[in-house]
């Protein structure tokens, strides 16, 4: 069965995904809380499985071989397939969850009314916005890494759309020291971007021939954190000679570690439909 795995071919560019691209508790705790009480959990495009509960029942669903075979052994069934053509019946599970992506999906829409249709409880989705996506560092110094991925998410109102009247959005501050290794996780960690393995676990990098470094044009000002508290927190860096990306020891942190990190994450979700599940209705039309 030749089941595409998105826009990035994993077979080549997956190796140590599982390493890099854990649960991080922080988040966790979000997605776990918009799942709510249910009880049977489908994961789409489930990956290596970080992000899975392990006090409800996980059916994962995962196209590419690469990412199965990187899943921690005790881990539920699996079923090899894509988003928008999930082989299940409608409401067949208590709810959904996609974290972290739906933006490699052919057809994402189609993908979450697919999840929509297979669910008849909260549906969680794990994002980023695309319109904020210029607001990490790292993009001023990788424009076509912007583009890259400003293509191919789509925008939280869609998402909010495609779920239907009940959904709703809620802002996920991603932690200084995010074990999640997304390329947002690393804005105050910028020596990371020049191992290989951290780039091999973001899959935009993938996507890209060719990227030319840029120096920091004059003028430039330093990305400024916004702490809860109103203090001032800036983070100043100086280009690498030998890299694009700052480098650890050139970064000068004014004042404490703001408490609201500079990096931000989406997290849109469904409501339960108040519909009965399978063995409600089956109690229903016995009495």
């Amino acid at each position: 069965m030749n089941l595409p795995a998105g826009d990035v071919d994993y077979a080549t560019y997956g190796a140590g995904y599982a390493g890099r691209r854990r649960t991080d508790p922080r988040i966790a705790t979000l997605v776990d809380q918009a799942l709510g009480t249910a009880r049977t959990v489908l994961n789409v495009g489930a990956g290596a499985g970080s992000y899975e509960p392990v006090d409800r029942a996980v059916v994962a669903v995962e196209p590419s071989v690469a990412m199965l075979v990187q899943r921690p052994p005790g881990t539920g069934p699996v079923i090899r397939a894509v988003a928008q053509a999930l082989p299940l019946g409608s409401d067949a599970v208590d709810a959904a969850m996609a974290t972290v992506t739906i933006h490699q999906w052919p057809d994402p829409l189609l993908g979450i009314a697919e999840l929509c249709r297979v669910t008849r409880g909260p549906v969680a989705i794990l994002t980023f916005d695309p319109d904020t996506l210029d607001r990490l560092w790292l993009m001023e110094y990788a424009p076509k890494l912007l583009a890259a991925e400003t293509s191919r998410y789509p925008t939280v109102r869609a998402l909010v759309s495609a779920l239907g009247p009940t959904a709703s959005v809620h802002e996920v501050p991603v932690p200084f020291d995010c074990v999640d290794g997304f390329t947002e996780a690393y804005y105050g960690r910028p020596e990371a971007f020049l191992d290989p393995s951290v780039r091999r676990s973001q899959s935009a990098w993938s996507l890209l021939s060719t990227l030319r470094s840029r120096r920091r044009p004059s003028g430039h000002s330093p990305p400024t954190w916004p702490p809860a508290d109103g203090t001032s927190a800036t983070v100043r860096s100086a280009a690498s000679p030998r890299s694009s990306v700052p480098s650890v020891s050139s970064c000068v942190r004014e004042g404490d570690r703001p408490p609201l990190p500079y990096s931000r994450a989406w997290l849109t979700g469904r409501a339960p439909t108040g519909r009965p599940d399978r063995r409600e209705r089956r109690r229903r039309r016995s009495r």
